[in-house]
This record gives C-alpha cells, sequence and structure tokens, in this order.
C-alpha cells in the first residue's frame, strides 16, 4: 500500500507518498481499501505539529469511504466486499485501517465521494446538535463557519430539527450560498455587527443554540447574539484558542458546553446509535447530502491543503484513488 506520511513536522512538503507495509487488522477493527477520503482543517494543524497530542510518525487523514479487505477477530457486522465509510486516521492512502464501532454502511445510492464526505463533518455537529445541545423545533440556532463541512451539515441538520437557522462566513458568496441552501439568514462576521443584525432578525429574541468555532475572532460578538437561557457549544478554534468573556453571561444564564467527538463519553452510545438509526436512512432517501466543493486526484494533497488555507471552498475537498 501507500499512504502520506509524516515524519517531521512542517509545511506541506513534510507529506511524502511512500510505500508502506499492509495494515493487519486486529480485534474489532476492518481493513478497508480506500477509494475516497475527506479533507479536513485539523489535518493542516496536524501537519504543522500545531495539533494537541498529535505524535509522530503518522499518515495523514481522518475520514475516508471504501470496501473492505479483511476482517479481523470478532467482527462481524461486515465482511470483505462491503462498501464502508467512517472516521480512520491515515485515510490518505489506499489502504487504511477501521475499528468496527467506527465504521458505517455505505447506502447503496451513495457513491465513495459522497461516503468520504460525511464522517468528521457531519458527525461532529450531529453530536453538537443532537446529543449535546438537543435542539428542538422553534429554536434558534447560530452556525459559525457555515460554509465548512461541519457548518454545511449543521444547517441541514438543524433544519430538520424544524429550527430557525443562521450562518457566518468571512465572504458575501459564502453567506449567498448559505441563503440558497436553506439558512433563513446569513451575516458576514467581518463587516456586520452580528448582534446586532441577529437581535433584528428574531425579533429581539436571540440565539438559542450557538456553534463556536472560530473561537477568538468571533467569540464576543457571538456570546451578545445569544438569548438568555441560551447554550454555545463549542468544538473548535480557527480564529485563536484563547476566549475571554465577562462573567456577566450569568445574568442570562448562558451555558457553555465544550466538546470533542474524538474524546466524548456520550459520542459511541448516544451520537453514533442515533447517526445510524436516523441519519443513515435520510442519507439513503437524499434527505441528507454532503456539500461536496472539489473532487482531487488523491496526488494534489498539497493543493487541497492550499484550499483549505485559503478558505475559498464551500463544504468539503475530496481526494479519491485511481
Amino acid at each position: 500500500m501507500h499512504g502520506y506520511q509524516v515524519t517531521e513536522f512542517g509545511g506541506v512538503d513534510v507529506m511524502k507518498w511512500i510505500e508502506l507495509p499492509d495494515p493487519v487488522p486486529g480485534p474489532g477493527q476492518l481493513r478497508v481499501a480506500v477509494r475516497a477520503s475527506g479533507i479536513n482543517f485539523a489535518e493542516t494543524r496536524m501537519r504543522a505539529g500545531t495539533y494537541s497530542g498529535q505524535e509522530l510518525p503518522f499518515v495523514m487523514g481522518m475520514e475516508s469511504a471504501g470496501v473492505v479487505e479483511a476482517v479481523g477477530p470478532g467482527v462481524t457486522a461486515f465482511a470483505p466486499g462491503d462498501r464502508v465509510f467512517g472516521r480512520a486516521r491515515g485515510s490518505h492512502a489506499t489502504k487504511v485501517l477501521y475499528d468496527v464501532e467506527h465504521t458505517l454502511p455505505l447506502p447503496d445510492s451513495l457513491d465513495f465521494v459522497q461516503g468520504a464526505a460525511i464522517p468528521v463533518g457531519w458527525l461532529t455537529a450531529w453530536h453538537a446538535l443532537v446529543t449535546v445541545a438537543d435542539a428542538q423545533a422553534g429554536q434558534r440556532v447560530l452556525i459559525e463557519a457555515i460554509a465548512s463541512s461541519v457548518g454545511s451539515a449543521a444547517l441541514q441538520i438543524a433544519k430538520w430539527r424544524g429550527c430557525w437557522v443562521a450562518g457566518t462566513a468571512s465572504r458575501d458568496d459564502k453567506c449567498a450560498r448559505a441563503i440558497a441552501a436553506g439558512a433563513d439568514a446569513a451575516y458576514n462576521y467581518k463587516t456586520v455587527n452580528l448582534p446586532e443584525r441577529v437581535h433584528a432578525d428574531t425579533a429581539g429574541h436571540g440565539i438559542d443554540i450557538g456553534l463556536m468555532t472560530i473561537g477568538e475572532e468571533t467569540a464576543a460578538a457571538l456570546f451578545d447574539s445569544m438569548a438568555y437561557e441560551g447554550r454555545i457549544v463549542m468544538y473548535g478554534s480557527t480564529g485563536g484558542r484563547q476566549v475571554c468573556f465577562s462573567l456577566n453571561i450569568g445574568t442570562r444564564n448562558l451555558q457553555l458546553l465544550a466538546m470533542s467527538i474524538s474524546t466524548s463519553a456520550r459520542f459511541l452510545p448516544e451520537s453514533m446509535r442515533s447517526f445510524r438509526e436516523l441519519a443513515l436512512p435520510q442519507f439513503a432517501r437524499g434527505g441528507f447530502r454532503a456539500v461536496v466543493d472539489t473532487v482531487l486526484p488523491m496526488r494534489e494533497l498539497v493543493r487541497a491543503h492550499a484550499m483549505v488555507d485559503s478558505r475559498t471552498h464551500y463544504g468539503k475537498i475530496v481526494l479519491v484513488n485511481g
């Protein structure tokens, strides 16, 4: 097999496409022939050495879709030949190991590109809105970075739950695309007074559920946009990790809820279970659909990282083998 291995942190040149030994599935694991893999912002930090806990060496990639080649001891839910998708470290390769509890069957109606665009973004958004925030019909939801893979997924999930949904982005064209995709409002956080616009658009109510991913750059505006008893779900820090806020948020009884699907004790028993039961059927019949901006050959990983850094894409960038 081949994969993009990193043996030292740095720029895009540290990602080397090299020959590696075929992985051998252990108990509860599957070896999957990768057909497509998704790109995530976190991977640029992993490569640079600024992602917490990342050790060397490692193979790039966090999610993929493909065909099962072999299964390890104890695996009965999947067999060689099955089409699958899921979160799997080392997915920018020709083969990768999946843990069975993170593996999902790929519906017949979806191709491998669509499958590879789902796991990280959709499961993050699902955990945030369904498991952590428990979004309910009629609530007002604000999604930061609505043009991201998480944001574009959160828009569909929140509308499915019957919410009023707004989003933020750093470009007017991304805001326009969010409106076209079903958002009730979208704001360029670089140019508008977010709290003022939000309170005007919600008749003074404010936001019930805010999804925070940008961090320091937009935190104050998000706090000021929240309604009484509002909940802020924090899962990212693309605009700075250090967030300061006034303790007067207590007078509005705001809840600050931090999350990571990689470490949450609720993710597997709650989010993965409900995603299998509720989201997969929606994907199968077309109710949900991952937003794919660009599809590139696996050999163009460097170009994909440049696109992520430029932040001009809407939705997911996907790499394909073959």
